[in-house]
């Protein structure tokens, strides 16, 4: 391992050099993230799984880094031009990027101008014109490089300008000035084309708009992104061009006063013009898509992990059910385990209409199966359905609640070979029912089986490099499904794949090996399962739980390799059983069993608390027994709901209404907001307060603040921003071109410009 890069490491991340190197040592021995995370905690010093992601990723980066800074040095030596000056400038580099600029000058080219310009022999001329002489007759000098290839002195003055406008282009430093001078100084110009096809004018608010560069917000520069893409939108950069041509000029000459100081600027204008400008306005919208993508993955990827890492409804009989209209609403009951009980089909709205009939299919089995909570997903014909349930409980006093489920990808599994092979004789609206209702049960176990692209709480994802989001989702499911772990006797194929350790193939020999033996009674017999070498088994086995087997220690999340631990620490504190919260550690006896503290902690904590699930420390799903209508609603009033979906502008809410309510980002605080999850997350519980209603259109807007408390806080932004200013200020207003300052968007701003973009959740 380079001991540089180690350093260096530690010093980005702010922790000890032997941190990061005891981490790298365990990833190369082959250990799993969540492992090292977990049960080598003394060696790590106690990171968790993204800090270790962290030293990998970046290791690999730098070691990617040096060893390409490694291969250009050597490339530019073996042409003969490598100084010192090259050498310090390239290994100072940071970044990649910075490796290519400084390497771009020697980069063999074929088809340039100048390229073809050097082959005629002009090279010299061009050098001659760049040593800047004070005396001399440029057509005389040109006049020495006429051959067969060089007509006349034009030709080969031309040909030697070409060769500085291309120095010009490749000259590192001048591109990184350029690139900052635009992104700092610059304006982003969007204009509809002529014809664009845009019916539901989605991309209207960008028809003629322009925006400091460094200012615009990541989802407009994805927005700008597709409307270009799909030819509605033309883009462009506005900055002043020539501050950089002068720039250029005066890094070539500087104060010198040189006979061939006009055929340099020629070049220079040339050459920021024809090549660089074009070239670094690309770097800048690469870079801003680039910070846009790593945004919206990371959004992605936090709204994935808040959705899998809902509390579940342990010990409940759950219906699922499927609303829809003309094909019926599909019923699954489930046991508290999942296990599928019943199925059937009622046709209580348009254009069947059987309400009585549908009401007493429900009332019966509710009663059958003592049903305790109804699943009801958030599709079509959903809160028509959400009343007929809420009518039903309130008409038969039943002890009865119910939940709006996000039924996003729901279709998408029940379609799926995994489902066809669970439920073969169902049809796959029937499938969708018991998914549904499972989200309640173990919204882990169920959404772990379906494409988290599929789920429902991305922005822009089609659009975002697949490659790097699935990998960061990949990531994000990893650390929920191992902070939770899994049963071993109950735990689908999917969710053991996700598992430490493990694959697709370890994970069918384990269920096989469970299909044909029975439960697990301990985990030793994982040993016994095909493709379980002692490494994986290892990596696993402490995330494998065993509820009612032979070893009472199989049920917590202490690793096997310290059951002789855990058993020392229980007999000298006198402990006979697992599961009492209120049990006293003889703290100097424990001690003097030389128990490293991070295990020693973990241990404790399991033998108090051995079934302790990850999820219970967030909240759980909103159950309701009462329906609302936007008829009830008035302006003010205050309203629990949950979130379904987190975006850069605002946070969708759902308040039990046909569409999520918007509580947009300048309606969440006091104080400023730079992203709606700094707030909220996915699943979150939240009180909020209704602000405007749109009834003709079914929509209403929301607000975390209290009403009066933001209109007062409105208020006071309004009377700064009127207030008079000095001098000093004069000329420092933004000049946004045709549009507000992005605290003024009202609802209509954000709904009616990118809802249909995202859809409703």
């Amino acid at each position: 391992m380079n001991e540089q890069i180690i350093k260096e490491l530690a010093d980005s991340l702010k922790i000890r050099v032997n941190q990061v190197e005891n981490t790298l040592n365990l990833l190369q021995q082959d250990n799993t993230v969540p492992f090292i995370a977990r049960y080598r905690k003394e060696a790590t010093g106690g990171l968790d799984e993204q800090q270790i992601l962290a030293i990998s990723k970046q290791y690999e980066y730098e070691v990617k880094l040096a060893e390409r800074k490694e291969a250009v040095l050597n490339r530019i030596a073996t042409q003969g031009k490598l100084t010192d000056e090259i050498r310090d400038s390239i290994n100072a580099a940071t970044k990649l990027s910075e490796v290519e600029d400084l390497y771009r000058p020697y980069v063999q080219k074929k088809k340039t101008r100048a390229a073809m310009a050097i082959k005629k022999g002009l090279q010299p001329l061009a050098d001659w014109m760049l040593s800047l002489p004070k005396e001399g007759d440029l057509k005389k000098e040109a006049e020495k490089y006429l051959n067969e290839e060089v007509a006349n002195v034009n030709e080969a003055i031309q040909g030697a300008e070409d060769i500085i406008a291309e120095t010009v282009s490749d000259t590192a430093k001048l591109r990184w000035s350029f690139r900052d001078f635009i992104y700092n100084t610059g304006k982003i110009v969007t204009k509809v084309k002529k014809n664009a096809e845009d019916e539901k004018k989605v991309y209207e608010m960008y028809y003629d708009r322009s925006e400091r560069v460094n200012a615009i917000a990541d989802h407009r520069v994805m927005a700008i992104d597709r409307a270009e893409k799909e030819k509605v939108l033309t883009v462009s950069f506005e900055y002043d061009d020539k501050a950089l041509i002068e720039e250029a000029f005066e890094s070539l000459v500087g104060p010198v006063k040189s006979v061939v100081n006009d055929e340099i600027h020629f070049a220079c204008e040339d050459g920021c013009k024809r090549l660089l400008f074009t070239s670094v306005e690309r770097e800048v919208r690469s870079q801003l898509s680039d910070r846009a993508h790593d945004k919206s993955i990371e959004v992605f990827s936090m709204n994935l992990e808040k959705l899998l890492l809902q509390p579940p409804l342990k010990g409940r009989v759950v219906m699922g059910f499927d609303p829809a209209f003309r094909t019926g609403c599909k019923l699954a009951v489930l046991d508290s385990t999942g296990k599928m009980l019943h199925i059937d089909k009622i046709y209580p709205h348009e254009p069947v209409n059987k309400v009585r009939e549908a009401k007493k299919i429900l009332l019966d089995l509710i009663k059958k199966y003592k049903v305790e909570i109804i699943a009801i997903g958030n599709g079509t014909a959903s809160r028509e359905s959400e009343k007929l349930v809420a009518d039903l409980i309130h008409e038969n006093s039943l002890p009865v609640s119910y939940a709006i489920v996000s039924e996003a990808g729901a279709s998408v599994y029940s379609a799926s070979e995994n489902a066809r092979a669970e439920f073969p004789t169902l049809h796959v609206e029937e499938r969708s029912a018991v998914s549904i209702g499972r989200r309640l049960l173990d919204p882990l176990a169920e959404l772990i089986k379906i494409d988290p692209k599929s789920i429902g709480v991305g922005q822009y994802q089609h659009d975002l490099p697949q490659k790097q989001l699935e990998e960061r989702l990949d990531e994000a499911i990893m650390m929920c499904v191992n902070r939770t772990g899994a049963d071993l006797n109950t735990a689908s194929v999917e969710l053991l794949t996700h598992i430490s350790g493990l694959n697709s193939s370890n994970a069918k020999e384990i269920v096989e090996y469970r299909n044909k033996n029975g439960k697990f009674v301990n985990r030793e017999q994982l040993k016994q399962v095909k493709k379980m070498g002692e490494k994986t088994f290892q990596q696993c086995a402490g995330f494998l739980r065993i509820v009612d087997g032979d070893e009472p220690l199989d049920k917590t999340s202490i690793h096997p390799e310290s059951y002789e631990a855990a058993r020392k620490i229980m007999e000298v504190c006198g402990i006979k059983e697992l599961g009492d919260p209120e049990i006293e550690f003889d703290e100097a006896k424990v001690k003097a069993l030389g128990i490293d503290t991070f295990t020693l902690n973990d241990i404790e904590t399991a033998i108090k608390q051995p079934l302790r699930d990850y999820r219970d420390q967030f909240e759980g799903a909103l159950l309701k027994s009462d329906v609302l209508e936007i008829s009830n609603l008035k302006v003010g009033d205050a309203l629990a709901g949950t979130v379904r979906n987190v975006v850069d502008f605002g946070a969708f809410v759902d308040i039990g209404l046909h569409e999520d309510g918007l509580v947009h980002i300048t309606r969440m605080s006091m104080n400023r907001v730079n992203h709606p999850s700094e707030v909220v997350s996915v699943g979150d519980i939240v009180t909020v307060y209704v602000a405007e209603i749109d009834e003709a259109r079914g929509r209403v807007q929301l607000s975390l603040l209290p009403l009066d408390q933001l209109n007062k806080r409105n208020t006071g932004r309004q009377e700064r921003n009127h207030k008079p200013k000095n001098k000093l200020n004069k000329g420092n207003k933004k000049d946004f071109k045709k549009k507000k300052p992005e605290d003024d968007y009202t609802y209509e701003d954000a709904m009616k410009k990118l809802l249909e973009r995202f859809g409703k959740h």
